[in-house]
């Protein structure tokens, strides 16, 4: 395995990446909450993009994988700006970005803060709004009395060490809502949703498509599949959306 390259991202922060050459649209990954670039379906979809001549970026988030920071410093704002930045200083045109569960939400982001710079959108068990639907509104008064009081909260994970769920991550949260207000999408976008994922429900996704505008837009349900979506079949539908909304 490759070292990584750094860019220095917001206020500073280094981020660890690698990119391939190709041609456009490129494609940028977007990672979950407390992964990394290394994950089955991001390291799958480079390849997808080297065999097809694309061009593609991963990276980790400051305080993910190899970049660096804590993870507990960060939240939602800092991991957006970390992604709007890196993807203005190392790709060039329009690209499409496949955000898997919070990449999912950064990507919603982006095309907020930056459209000119999105030529088609793929999401992956996307988790919009997840630290006031999901957390905070599933914290009893114990966790949310230490939240407050203490700073922070550990949950448990199936993926390992618990979360260390911190107040600002909550707090700040709040200022980057894109269920709240109106979403517009102009550009081609998928929606791939797993019915047995038990970390993002799949009214999440049916949300997800009600709230949305846009020209182009699928939600494509695959029974039985859970949060991680990286089997063979699911692998190859991320490869087929993100060429259906290549153009």
């Amino acid at each position: 395995m490759s070292d990584p390259h750094y860019f220095e991202g917001p206020e500073g922060r280094r981020l660890a990446y690698h990119r391939s050459d190709g041609s456009g649209p490129g494609v940028v990954f977007l990672g979950g909450f407390k992964s990394d670039m290394q994950g089955t379906k991001a390291l799958w979809l480079e390849d997808w993009a080297h065999a097809r001549g694309r061009a593609f970026l991963r990276f980790d988030y400051s305080g993910h994988g190899q970049s660096d920071g804590l993870f507990e410093a960060g939240a939602i704002g800092d991991w957006a700006a970390d992604a709007r930045a890196i993807i203005a200083g190392l790709t060039k045109g329009p690209q499409v970005l496949v955000g898997s569960s919070m990449g999912g939400w950064i990507a919603l982001l982006l095309a907020r803060l930056m459209p000119e710079r999105v030529a088609g959108l793929v999401t992956i068990a996307a988790a919009p709004d997840f630290t006031e639907d999901s957390m905070w509104s599933g914290f009893d008064a114990d966790q949310r009395r230490a939240l407050l009081e203490e700073g922070q909260v550990a949950l448990p994970s199936d993926y390992g060490a618990p979360y260390v769920i911190t107040r600002r991550l909550i707090e700040e949260g709040r200022d980057n809502l894109v269920l709240r207000s109106p979403l517009d999408l102009p550009f081609p976008v998928r929606f791939l949703q797993g019915t047995c994922d038990a970390d993002v429900d799949m009214s999440v996704a049916l949300r997800l498509l009600d709230h949305a505008t846009g020209p182009d837009m699928r939600l494509t349900l695959v029974k039985g599949v859970d949060h991680r979506f990286s089997n063979p079949e699911c692998l190859a539908l991320i490869g087929a959306a993100v060429a259906e909304v290549s153009g």
